[in-house]
């Protein structure tokens, strides 16, 4: 990327950042969580794959978001087929993000690596040297591009967007990177990715679950055709969430304080609101044997968005991960809660309804004051027998404050992506995406049995 950029000194700044960070400029412990992160997020799209939602964006690719020559073709994910550069990169976040088991950023209220992760290795496809280093540092790129756009729109708006609406900014950063686009067109790329992003209203998904989720497919495919249209001279400029005078300071510690070590990875693949009070029951459950079938009632305090969860029995995939009283009830019946649960025979478990129905939440202000940077909960088990066992104020695991090891993190990968790809395949990718931070691994290494279908 030549530069410099702009005039615009937080523009500069950022055009700097994203077309000279160099890998071995990043502390080996932000590179290998950024490993970490792609290994996770990768697992969650993986076994998102036979989902309905999944098996729909695939097939949209194909038929709106194609290309016309190979040069900007891209294969799908798990598919078999090609579709553009833009498509795949679509198809792939749609197919993540109906699976809530992705990572996030408690400052953003969002999600990153769900776009992330399928525009890098969309565009990477033409990079066939490209390598694991250095794609690990454009994957690094889009997070904390992504990450500061998030807060500063959040913090110029009143509503509150769905991820799509700023994700869009760091997968433009990761494409416009690996297509070495010259700073001019970079910051054009950025304002036609902010102005087009979908500005969409999560809290309107959090009431009605449906496949729409978090917006991170069309932010990936907003965010991949900026830098397309940009590359050919379409104009957009500025991007206000970089460009602004006013938000300037949430940029000022780029390239100094890594947003990539402070994302949480997920425990369960439900909305990382209900996770605190998930744990809670996990807490209760380490000091006593508690039999769901004996449960009386269920008491959820939290803050505000989590208690907006959807309220009751869930009739499909998309309300089972929006219900804060069904993965409790499920964790606490199941002791855990997999891909099974949240489908099928998951959505009509008897004594899950039945707990579903003793259940209430209420919102405290204690825990509203947390949030968004702390995600808290507390709750209360009644049994039926008279006995009650609360938990106390617990904050949810996954992120920096109470960190999942790496073997639980691998274990995850395993457990979501075994049953599409088999042990054996699903290995293979397991330890090559755990070298891509050593020196003379290519990309291409990896991402060549990404495509092929299960």
């Amino acid at each position: 990327m030549n530069l410099p950029s702009t005039s615009n000194p937080t523009g500069a700044k950022v055009c700097q950042f994203v077309g000279s960070l160099n890998a071995k400029d990043v502390p080996s412990s932000v590179l290998a969580t950024t490993r970490m992160l792609f290994l996770d997020t990768l697992g969650v799209c993986i076994a998102a794959t036979p989902m309905e939602a999944g098996v729909i964006a695939r097939e949209t690719a194909f038929r709106l978001y194609n290309a016309g020559d190979a040069s900007g073709q891209s294969n799908m994910l798990f598919d078999g087929r090609k579709a553009s550069i833009a498509g795949a990169a679509f198809a792939a976040a749609t197919q993540t993000d109906n699976l809530d088991g992705h990572d996030g950023y408690s400052p953003t209220k969002g999600h990153i690596g769900v776009a992330a992760l399928p525009a890098l290795i969309a565009a990477a496809q033409h990079i066939p040297d490209l390598s694991g280093q250095d794609a690990l540092t454009a994957l690094l790129v889009g997070y904390e591009v992504a990450g500061r756009a998030g807060i500063a729109l959040h913090a110029s708006v009143d509503d509150y967007h769905t991820s799509g609406a700023w994700n869009c900014l760091g997968v433009a950063a990761i494409v416009a990177r690996l297509r070495n686009l010259d700073a001019k067109k970079f910051r054009h790329a950025l304002g036609i990715a902010e102005y087009h992003g979908p500005r969409s209203q999560m809290m309107r998904e959090i009431a009605n679950p449906t496949m729409l989720h978090d917006g991170s497919g069309m932010g990936a495919l907003i965010g991949v055709s900026a830098v397309m249209m940009a590359e050919m001279g379409f104009t957009g400029a500025p991007a206000l969430t970089v460009e602004d005078p006013d938000i300037a300071a949430h940029w000022t510690d780029l390239g100094t304080f890594w947003q990539m070590e402070h994302q949480y990875i997920k425990p369960y693949p439900v909305c990382r609101w209900a996770h605190a009070a998930i744990d809670a029951v996990y807490e209760i459950s380490q000091l006593q044997t508690i039999d769901a079938a004996e449960t009386d009632k269920i008491e959820i305090r939290s803050f505000h968005n989590a208690v907006q969860l959807f309220p009751t029995m869930p009739d499909t995939t998309s309300q089972a991960q929006y219900s804060l009283p069904f993965a409790v009830a499920t964790f606490l019946t199941h002791g855990r809660i997999g891909l099974e649960h949240i489908s099928g025979a998951g959505l009509v478990d008897p004594v899950v309804a039945d707990l579903v129905a003793r259940t209430t939440m209420t919102e405290t202000q204690e825990h509203e004051t947390r949030f968004p940077i702390g995600r808290w909960a507390d709750v209360t088990l009644h049994l039926k027998n008279g006995r009650k066992f609360h938990s106390g104020d617990i904050h949810a695991r996954g992120g920096p404050e109470r960190p999942l090891l790496q073997d639980e993190i691998i274990e995850k990968f395993m457990e979501f992506s075994v049953p599409v790809l088999g042990e054996q395949r699903t290995t293979l990718i397991r330890d090559l995406v755990m070298g891509l931070d050593q020196p003379n691994m290519r990309f291409a290494d990896l991402t060549q049995h990404l495509y092929a279908e299960p």
